[in-house]
């Protein structure tokens, strides 16, 4: 989920990437912070990036099935399922202080839109060169011995390469949590950077090869943290997020390797800071120049990026609910509501030789992140915005001005880069179109935009991931059809544009004939074989027709893929196809359906059907609905099925209205009271596959993830006689206490997604299953993290709470060192076990 408002990015102090550290190495204290971006899980991107697997509880022996030896440190064992793992270090770290003025960055002064230099007011005097934080390092926590029991059915995903492009790093839950590994793309050794229970998230290696970044999630929460550490497994350190309150993630590498860009989310100040405005209005559009401000705007060295929103001014909850239901827009300032985030970006030198580089800052934002740094270091890429309303931002960075604004899609954040001129920024955007494609953005000498144009494009599916090569004069394309990956490498050649029509300053130009050139003849664009269906990650090389590639499917575990000259080969320490579930039945393979709701839309999904059923046999059936609400249901391998499947349960996975990969239309096709349609259409596909002849309409079950948890509530108490039990994972029960419980930025998302709490009172009672809760009668497993912040545990307690008041069966199960995502492997264990036997005893004869 994302954020709704355009807020300004302020000028007051720069928050500070952290670089310390307590508790061990940087475990930050309890923080209701959320992190800065997404869905993730969901970072605050609308779609969730590529999660952890579940990783199977069978375990093996030192040799992996394959032959590979996976290295693990002296130290603590794996997590156990009985008790939370320990730390590789204890202790406290003391704290690195920081001078705040330190941080404030040089540079020339902003200009107004006649090109005259701003004139600054007085603000905090120039304190001279900076200085370079003092590095916190942490205890190295590298590979030394092999795993005492490492699990066979292991995942491996998010790989990012050195500059070489035959050492990879990425996240592997063999030793039971995602975790930080290294290995060589032709070689079964394997070894373990960091031995740390907190889950990986994201990864990246420095261009120089001297790095290697990852986010981690402490205690498995939505509080994140961005480290460091050598390719050797020396070195480890903080480089943001580990202050208390804090939280911060991933953003580029500059193209030299000397520095890394991070976003860090705080608390916002509780009031204006010295010299904030009253009002400050900036609209992001090509052209555009920074407005003229009263006195005492500025308190950064005289400079302030504003991405344009409301005016700073006392900072409160989003949308702070009291006894009257949700706050007004003069009265959101419950004291005992925390207040939203700032999010500001910066270039951070991993060496700590030079000091960190401001770009940006935002209050109340939804995400914010630096997608890349020009060559010359004149330009950098940033993402911003809320979910279906995603912006591109070109940013000058010897003034901090927004020179080109172009919406981009959801999806992955990654969103593209410039060409190694800096005059061509490739972009995934689905800018005036149904579905994204390949824009080319032709920018002036000072970063404006001159035009844009599609550059690729598919009539009927949309453009995923894009991920260029180390010289920018290629691309790997992946193209979502209807759920399956396809996979293309590209050559890019950015056209001279001189002759090309230039849109108004300004205006975003609707797209035209390509501004740039692809060549014609072999070798412009080829299609890449894949031995699985979706494609989750992609790392390009030095070699762009040997891109790296982390693959999922329905036959298999996730693994790294290898692919030199097309030819897709298995990195020696990603599981085996075989080992997808060790000793048990094979997997199943799911047949795409397309149901047509009640009002006529074409509907999606995939169904599986449980190994030794008879064809016409109508089978008990569990319909399962995905999160997001826009993700969407993939043909990918999914422990929680298998357990069903092995149960003798069919299941159901549909794509209701809301759900991506089925164009734009379709996505906002659940907006607003949009809502009620996307709750009938969970009925109309349990109807269709009753009237294929698939499912025993007796024997109906309903189960769901976040969003999926809340149409999960919403369906047992809108269609009571339908279904015969229901599980809801991490659901939304009422709207009220969701907007008043969850992260700022996710309170902003919502509101565009669901409807404003203020504005929409009533609409989002009337959406809420708590409304209508007299009317549940199937009994109910609700699921939840305890550390879960961006849905609260409390949405899942007052559900279950009422029912049992209404005698209705009802149970809680809380995951220990979970969030919203459950990551390890023993909890995963435990609830896909408890969520089958739930269902298979209710839907028993």
């Amino acid at each position: 989920m994302a954020a709704d408002a355009r807020n300004p990015l302020t000028g007051g102090r720069a928050p500070l990437p952290s670089t310390t550290s307590e508790a061990g190495p940087g475990r930050p204290a309890p923080s209701r912070a959320g992190h800065a971006a997404e869905p993730t899980t969901t970072p605050p991107d609308g779609a969730r990036p590529p999660g952890p697997p579940a990783a199977d509880e069978t375990g093996g022996s030192a040799d992996g099935a394959d032959g590979s030896r996976i290295h693990a440190p002296d130290g603590p064992p794996p997590p156990a399922p009985d008790g939370a793992p320990a730390r590789a270090a204890d202790g406290p770290h003391p704290h690195a202080l920081i001078d705040p003025a330190s941080w404030m960055p040089q540079g020339p002064q902003p200009r107004a839109a006649d090109g005259a230099p701003h004139r600054a007011p007085a603000g905090p005097p120039s304190r001279g060169p900076l200085a370079a934080p003092e590095p916190l390092l942490l205890p190295d926590t590298a590979a030394a011995h092999d795993i005492p029991h490492p699990l066979i059915a292991h995942g491996c995903w998010y790989p990012s390469a050195d500059p070489s492009g035959r050492h990879v790093a990425f996240i592997c839950d063999r030793a039971g949590v995602p975790q930080l590994w290294t290995g060589p793309v032709d070689g079964p050794e394997a070894q373990l950077l960091d031995s740390d229970p907190d889950p990986v998230i994201e990864v990246s290696w420095s261009p120089d090869g001297r790095w290697i970044a990852y986010t981690t999630a402490p205690e498995g929460g939505e509080h994140t943290r961005v480290l460091c550490v050598r390719p050797d497994g020396s070195g480890r350190r903080v480089l943001a997020g580990a202050e208390p309150g804090s939280s911060a993630h991933l953003g580029c590498w500059r193209h030299d390797g000397s520095a890394i860009a991070v976003t860090v989310a705080e608390p916002s100040p509780t009031g204006p800071e010295e010299g904030e405005a009253d009002t400050a209005l900036w609209r992001a559009a090509a052209g555009t120049a920074v407005s003229s401000h009263p006195p005492g705007w500025a308190a950064r060295d005289g400079r302030a990026l504003l991405l344009g929103g409301a005016p700073p001014g006392p900072a409160a909850r989003p949308f702070a609910i009291g006894p009257g239901g949700p706050a007004t827009a003069d009265d959101r300032t419950a004291p005992d509501q925390p207040p939203p985030l700032t999010l500001s970006t910066y270039l951070v030198d991993p060496e700590s030789v030079s000091a960190p580089v401001f770009l940006s800052s935002e209050r109340g934002a939804a995400t914010l992140r630096v997608c890349d740094v020009s060559r010359d270091g004149r330009l950098a890429l940033l993402r911003r915005g809320p979910r279906g309303r995603r912006e591109a931002l070109v940013v000058r960075t010897d003034d901090l001005r927004v020179t080109c604004a172009v919406p981009v899609a959801d999806g992955d954040p990654w969103i593209g880069g410039f060409a190694p001129d800096g005059r061509t920024l490739w972009l995934r955007s689905d800018h005036g179109r149904e579905f994204a494609a390949l824009y080319a953005v032709r920018l002036d000498p000072h970063g404006g935009r001159q035009h844009l144009a599609v550059a690729a494009e598919r009539p009927d599916c949309g453009l995923e991931l894009l991920a260029l090569d180390h010289d920018g004069r290629g691309a790997a394309l992946s193209w979502n059809a209807r759920g399956v990956s396809e996979l293309e490498i590209l050559t890019l050649e950015a056209a001279d544009g001189a002759s090309s029509p230039s849109s108004t300053a300004g205006q975003v130009s609707a797209p035209r004939t390509p501004d740039v050139s692809l060549p014609a003849g072999p070798g412009a664009s080829r299609a890449v074989p894949l031995p699985h269906e979706v494609v989750t990650r992609i790392a390009p090389t030095r070699d762009p027709d040997s891109p790296i590639v982390a693959l999922s499917g329905s036959q298999r575990r996730p693994g790294v893929w290898w692919l030199p000259q097309g030819t897709p080969l298995r990195t020696p320490w990603s599981s085996r196809d075989e080992d997808v579930a060790p000793g048990t039945r094979t997997p199943v393979r799911p047949v795409a359906m397309r149901p047509v709701a009640r009002d006529g839309l074409t509907l999606g999904g995939w169904y599986y059907r449980a190994p030794g059923r008879s064809p016409g046999d109508p089978a008990p059936c569990v319909i399962h609905l995905h999160g997001g609400p826009e993700e969407q249901e993939r043909p990918e391998f999914s422990p929680v099925y298998h357990e069903l499947l092995g149960r003798g349960l069919d299941v159901f996975a549909p794509d209701v209205r809301g759900s991506s990969g089925y164009g734009r239309s379709y996505v906002d096709a659940d907006l607003g009271r949009g809502r009620f349609a996307a709750i009938e259409d969970v009925a109309d596909c349990a109807a269709h596959v009753v009237l294929a002849g698939l499912a025993d309409p007796r024997r109906l079950a309903v189960m769901g993830r976040s969003y999926g948890g809340y149409l999960t509530m919403a369906s047992l108490v809108w269609h009571p006689e339908l279904f015969r039990t229901g599980v809801a994972v991490c659901g939304m029960s009422d709207f009220a206490t969701f907007f008043a419980g969850t992260e700022p930025w996710i309170a902003q998302s919502a509101a565009h997604k669901y409807g404003h709490p203020d504005r929409d009172r009533d609409l989002l009672r009337a959406l809420s299953p708590m409304s209508r809760v007299d009317e549940l009668r199937a009994p109910v497993l609700a699921v939840h993290g305890e550390h879960d912040t961006n849905v609260p545990p409390g949405e899942s307690e007052q559900f279950v709470r009422a029912a049992r008041e209404r005698g209705v069966e009802a149970e809680l199960l809380v995951l220990h060192h979970e969030g919203h995502d459950f990551r390890r492997a023993d909890n995963r264990r435990l609830f896909r076990r408890a969520a089958a036997d739930w269902i298979e005893r209710h839907l028993a004869v």
